[in-house]
């Protein structure tokens, strides 16, 4: 019964990724203006939630454990530069299926952001998930506030995912569909985790891959994200957004801690 109640807790902050995506699809129709300020919310999103979460916890631990903080540098630096060598094969391979720049191209550039930032925050989710779950088994009631913060943080990072999608392929369904699915990383982390990976997953390889995570989030806000929302032409949307998003994430991991 507790791992019943413990896996319900993980899915439903989980399916808040999907409040995010709904709220991504629903606002401000196909618009430049919203498609600016959505993006540039993202990377505040995703920005705030590296620097100020991922990588100062990931060194912190890694220190616990008796390893280098320096660590958590490096497994940043090769979270980063993987995810900068995925998208430009992705350019290149944009490049030979698009010869002509156009409409076409910056649907094709929107949705590859939308993919590599649903693959970004899947990664994030499933140790979040694993935490949430093992949280909730030893005290339900102390998970409780926990479960809250994470499913407030992750609206942003459903809107994250739905906005660039919807904007590519003009289908709520699709964007829908990536939004849940990267929430759905919560609870699979939960039952992967506790099954599986348990007894891998050491403090020292959870620090690294949480470090990890935070340069492929920082690098997509700087490859991806920004330049996306550049195109848009609406900078102040865009700065607006991106404050915002980060004021927004700042809060709910205020109210994580």
């Amino acid at each position: 019964m507790a791992a019943l109640i413990a896996f319900s807790l993980s899915l439903l902050a989980g399916l808040a990724t999907g409040v995010g995506g709904v709220l991504g699809v629903l606002g401000g129709g196909m618009s430049r203006r919203f498609l600016a300020g959505a993006l540039g919310f993202s990377a505040g999103v995703m920005a705030c939630v590296s620097i100020l979460e991922l990588l100062p916890q990931s060194a912190a631990d890694l220190s616990a454990e008796g390893a280098s903080p320096w660590w958590a540098l490096l497994a940043a630096v090769l979270g980063g530069l993987a995810v900068f060598l995925f998208s430009a094969a992705a350019r290149f391979r944009t490049r030979r299926e698009l010869p002509a720049p156009g409409e076409d191209r910056q649907r094709a550039a929107l949705l590859r952001t939308g993919l590599v930032t649903a693959i970004a925050i899947t990664a994030h989710n499933f140790p979040e998930g694993f935490a949430t779950f093992l949280t909730a088994l030893h005290d339900p009631a102390v998970a409780l506030p926990v479960v809250a913060a994470i499913a407030l943080h992750n609206i942003p990072e459903g809107i994250a995912v739905a906005v660039p999608i919807h904007h590519a392929t003009g289908q709520r369904g699709k964007a829908l569909l990536a939004s849940f699915a990267s929430g759905l990383a919560e609870p699979a982390g939960a039952v992967i985790g506790w099954l599986l990976l348990a007894p891998l997953l050491t403090p020292v390889v959870l620090s690294a891959v949480l470090a990890g995570v935070a340069g492929i989030m920082l690098t997509i806000c700087v490859t991806e994200l920004l330049p996306a929302a550049r195109v848009q032409r609406e900078g102040g949307v865009t700065v607006g957004g991106l404050l915002v998003g980060a004021g927004v994430m700042a809060l709910s991991l205020y109210l994580l801690g």
